[in-house]
């Protein structure tokens, strides 16, 4: 279900916009009203993406690099005038193996990533939002930072940090009206499971009570609501997509 005009007047910029969740936010964003700029590192993904969301802006960059997060953070504002909404998508899962097996360049790649990335986004995205007196940051971790999955260290490690964020940002901003959330899906199919083994997959579809994976526009459908006016009053908090999964 849309709902028109729900972001009309609103801009939004979307973290790892090229393709999976971040992609479908970033449409449904652009088809309630808002005016979207697409960050990510694929530059021929994102050049398509830019075409099919309708998105007014794109900026090509590596999330973990914080001068280039500095330059893309100022394309957008020029691109878009103003900055509302922050969705933060862009992550990877790293490979799975044990931890005494987890190659050390790989696991700083994934903090750098999912956590230091995300850390830097949202940095540079309050300042923006202060300005105007509005915000919402919705933060995308995963059910695995809440349970932590087996042969997943890193991915587990860095979405555990990413709910620590979140929770400590939001009780920072909240007497202001900026909002900060995230996430917590279970597996959903999209190109991300490239990255993983076949073993891993069944197992996470093991640990899913509803017996399959979440879809992406399951996941868009509480992400828009989180970065819209509607959610007023909940900040700082964790918002579980788990086909049952979360125990807490």
């Amino acid at each position: 279900m849309q709902f028109q005009d729900r972001f009309r007047g609103r801009t939004a910029i979307v973290t790892g916009g090229a393709s999976g969740i971040g992609l479908d936010v970033a449409t449904r964003l652009v088809t309630e009203g808002a005016r979207v700029s697409l960050w990510d590192m694929d530059a021929a993904a994102l050049d398509k993406a830019r075409t099919a969301s309708g998105a007014a802006d794109a900026q090509i960059l590596d999330i973990a690099d914080d001068a280039q997060v500095a330059r893309a953070m100022e394309g957008s504002l020029a691109a878009l005038g103003k900055l509302d909404v922050m969705v933060c998508s862009a992550g990877i899962t790293g490979p799975n193996t044990t931890v005494r097996d987890y190659p050390v360049e790989a696991w700083r790649r994934v903090i750098d990533v999912n956590l230091n990335g995300l850390f830097l986004c949202n940095r540079a995205a309050v300042p923006a939002m202060e300005k105007s007196g509005y915000g919402r940051i919705v933060n995308i971790a995963s059910v695995a930072g809440k349970e932590g999955n087996p042969n997943a260290s890193a991915y587990s490690a860095s979405k555990a940090a990413v709910i620590g964020l979140t929770k400590s940002l939001g009780k920072e901003l909240a007497k202001s009206q900026i909002r900060v959330n995230c996430v917590t899906p279970a597996a959903v199919r999209t190109a991300i499971f490239d990255q993983m083994t076949e073993e891993h997959i069944a197992f996470m579809l093991s640990k899913i009570p509803a017996g399959r994976f979440g879809q992406i526009a399951e996941v868009t459908a509480l992400v828009c609501w989180l970065a819209s006016e509607e959610c007023s009053f909940s900040t700082g908090a964790v918002f579980d997509v788990s086909g049952g999964r979360a125990t807490y």
